[in-house]
Parts: structure tokens; C-alpha cells; sequence
């Protein structure tokens, strides 16, 4: 290897956290995790706390009603729609009109059912922020 200006050669290849030595012994200790797919420890003090009896299972949609999540004035469909095109669009994307949208929202490699919603808008309009773009879709808002 050789080295050219201020970049040493290889410092990509390698760890300059610590030696060789102890990224073996790291990768040895999470090798049985990662084959897994669940912790591996025997101590189980160290394993996260289950979820206590009685209580709820920790789920951002739990069995699909958005109970305490749905805000006054909008229905569970209209939250996950408002969701979804949220998901793919950034506040950098806007303020844009209906076609600038679709094409950011396949820049950022969004799904063809969000690319066909969001050029659903109409032509000519300009939006400052999702909300408006929900609203022109025709879904309430809170």
C-alpha cells in the first residue's frame, strides 16, 4: 500500500477504533444474535422486559384502530393516508405544485399507489405543506 497526500492508504479497509484483535472478539460476542435473530444471553437480567400481563403489546396501529391516535376529526384511513404521503416527501419538497410532488415522491423511491395519489392533484395549485396536500386530496384533517 502506499500512501499519496494527507489520505493513508487503506484506511477504509480497516478499523481505527481499536485493534484487529478486539473487532474479532466484537464480531464473536453478536455472531450467535445476528444467526439468531434474538437476543443470545445468558444472564437474563440483560434481555429487554417483556411486556407486562394485561397489559397492551407495544404496535403503532394496534389491531388496526389507531385508538388515542386518531386526531378529532379524522377516521383511521384518512391518518394513514396522511402517513404514507408524509413518508415519502421531505419539507424540502415543498413548496411545490401536484406534478413537482409526484416527481420528488419517485425520487425518494416511494411506491406507484403514492406516485397515482399524488397526481391525483390539481394542476396549477401550489403547496406549502402536506396538510394542504391531504386537504386537496379530499381526506379531512383535524
Amino acid at each position: 500500500m502506499t500512501e499519496s497526500g494527507d489520505e493513508f492508504a487503506g484506511t477504509s479497509e480497516r478499523s481505527t477504533k481499536h485493534s484487529p484483535r478486539v473487532d474479532d472478539q466484537l464480531e464473536h460476542e453478536i455472531e450467535g444474535m445476528v444467526r439468531s435473530g434474538h437476543a443470545t444471553r445468558a444472564e437474563e437480567w440483560r434481555d429487554p422486559e417483556p411486556v407486562a400481563e394485561g397489559e397492551p403489546d407495544i404496535d403503532a396501529d394496534p389491531a388496526g384502530t389507531l385508538v388515542g391516535g386518531t386526531p378529532a376529526g379524522m377516521d383511521a384511513d384518512a391518518v394513514v393516508a396522511r402517513n404514507e404521503l408524509a413518508r415519502w416527501l421531505d419539507r424540502a419538497d415543498f413548496p411545490s405544485t401536484g406534478a413537482d410532488l409526484v416527481e420528488a415522491a419517485r425520487d425518494h423511491r416511494a411506491p406507484e399507489a403514492v406516485a397515482v395519489e399524488l397526481g391525483r392533484l390539481p394542476a396549477g395549485d401550489t403547496f406549502e405543506r402536506i396538510g394542504d396536500v391531504v386537504r386537496a386530496l379530499g381526506y379531512p384533517t383535524e
